[in-house]
């Protein structure tokens, strides 16, 4: 039988019940010495602003502060655009390489959802008259078929170039010395999916068949990435580079694609060229827990944790069950947030691999146990959870590094899901076919990608970080929307505060 329907005075009850409840668990852990993490929420409260000029006022900072910290990096990044050699001929150029570009960087900084909203809304009278009085080198705004046909013609693999100099500039500055993890810079990657169609639109793009052989088969056509972030503590996630799949990158006598772990190996190759002295710490996800992956990352002088699954490495998982019963020193107990974690660990196993087993790494693996108590959903009963991680280290584990690695640092490796998340469903439309030509649709991904970093610097910014706090990041680019789609702009105050001198902080 069913469950019985609650009526509308139960479940009033319920709720009410339920909010004592959570109230009470929550002062019994903090009573216990505990440390339970609310979610952030944006505020839920009328307007705070009593006039029209206290509105204009808060708009006119908020474009400013935004503005010049895409302007602090404008140099920077003119300077590099301006390398990157135009194809078009002389005669006909109507836009700048330049231009064109800070105008496909700011299409993704406004979540522009298509080039069709970015035509429609961007040349409004009204918005392109502030944002020339912004920006003074736009003498007239491009329509987007014209970047389109540029990027298809260009070496989009510049734009990442630049994307990563731009990276480059807040490391050597120090901008994020205090989210370290060990003292190394933390690099997660991950791969996802970009777009798919059921008909083949470029040679490059790869192919899956679904009931082969079946009536129904079914085959289609997609686009796969693997993303690289850096994945600080507390969260804060930077869109770093991106490598993307490919037909040709596969083997086509064995009829085998291309995939994340060949992609992995390019990416690996690209990334120490870029940063052949960076302290790195890199976190995988359990598919890349590997002998040859831990090679290259040993070989580039890289750290690395490695989420590993019970049946990913069973030789190991085998060795560290027997030994962690002979090393009862290796435990450690303690709190994080609302949860109480119990860690055993053994160093030194030894993992073979490769073609009869003659190849060898030394691995560290570190369990974490751990259990919480929460209110069931749909109920008032107060219920103990757990779970279970497991990780391979590629240093040896203490009780003195254990909180540094694995909670600040392997588990920010969901944070790079959250990023892709973010792009996808957040304004970025990770997913929208801007373009059917491959090098133009790479270039608009690097664009995406380099909106998404200045955004992030914004919301971490010390200027606007409180403004994000109260309206969220989503409700901080409607409102410059809003503020540019309207007569709100001072061009002498935004003048003024545009020449000023700025220094990034962040939070």
């Amino acid at each position: 039988m069913s469950k019985p329907r609650a009526n509308q005075e139960q479940l009033k009850a319920q709720k009410k019940e339920r909010k004592r409840v959570q109230k009470r668990l929550r002062e019994e852990l903090i009573d216990k010495g505990f440390t339970p993490r609310s979610h952030a929420t944006i505020s839920n409260h009328k307007c705070e602003y009593n006039s029209v000029e206290e509105e204009r006022t808060a708009r006119n900072d908020a474009v400013a502060d935004q503005i010049q910290l895409f302007r602090s990096r404008l140099p920077l990044l003119l300077y590099r655009l301006s390398k990157i050699e135009d194809p078009r001929n002389p005669k006909k150029i109507k836009h700048k390489l330049t231009v064109l570009m800070i105008y496909g960087i700011l299409t993704f900084i406004f979540h522009m959802s298509s080039c069709r909203e970015a035509n429609r809304e961007m040349t409004r009278p009204m918005f392109e008259e502030n944002l020339k009085a912004l920006f003074p080198e736009f003498d007239d705004l491009p329509h987007h078929d014209t970047l389109k046909r540029l990027l298809a013609k260009i070496d989009v693999m510049e734009l990442e170039n630049i994307h990563i100099e731009l990276i480059r500039q807040l490391i050597r500055k120090k901008k994020f010395r205090r989210y370290l993890i060990d003292n190394c810079y933390p690099i997660a990657i991950d791969g996802t999916q970009k777009m798919e169609r059921d008909w083949q639109w470029d040679e490059e793009c790869l192919d899956r068949t679904f009931n082969k052989g079946e009536e129904e088969e079914l085959s289609q056509y997609y686009v796969y990435v693997l993303e690289v972030n850096l994945a600080f503590r507390d969260g804060m996630t930077i869109p770093f580079m991106s490598e993307f799949l490919s037909y040709k990158e596969g083997d086509s006598l064995k009829i085998k694609q291309d995939c994340e772990i060949k992609a992995f190996y390019r990416l690996a190759h690209r990334f120490k060229k870029a940063f052949p002295a960076l302290r790195i710490i890199v976190f995988l996800d359990a598919l890349y827990a590997k002998g040859p992956v831990m090679e290259i990352c040993r070989k580039n002088k890289w750290q690395f944790m490695i989420v590993l699954k019970d049946k990913s490495l069973p030789s190991v998982m085998r060795e560290f069950e027997a030994i962690s019963q002979l090393e009862p020193k290796n435990r450690s107990t303690g709190k994080w947030g609302a949860r109480r974690q119990q860690f055993r660990w053994v160093n030194d196993i030894e993992y073979f691999f490769g073609p009869n087993e003659k190849q060898m790494q030394i691995v560290h693996v570190v369990e974490c146990a751990e259990t919480w108590q929460e209110v069931e959903k749909g109920s008032t009963d107060v219920v103990e959870k757990s779970s279970r991680h497991v990780w391979l280290s590629s240093v040896p584990l203490e009780k003195s590094n254990l909180h540094e690695r694995c909670n600040l640092g392997a588990r920010a490796r969901w944070t790079i899901e959250g990023g892709i998340l973010v792009e996808k469903h957040h304004g970025y439309h990770y997913e929208h076919c801007f373009s059917y030509d491959w090098k133009a649709m790479k270039g608009y991904h690097y664009l995406m990608r380099l909106g998404h970093l200045f955004n992030t610097l914004c919301r971490y910014s010390e200027r606007i970080a409180k403004v994000i706090l109260d309206t969220g990041v989503r409700g901080f680019i409607s409102f410059i929307r809003q503020t540019m789609s309207g007569p709100w702009l001072n061009k002498e105050y935004i003048s003024k505060r545009l020449s000023a001198p700025f220094q990034l902080r962040l939070t």
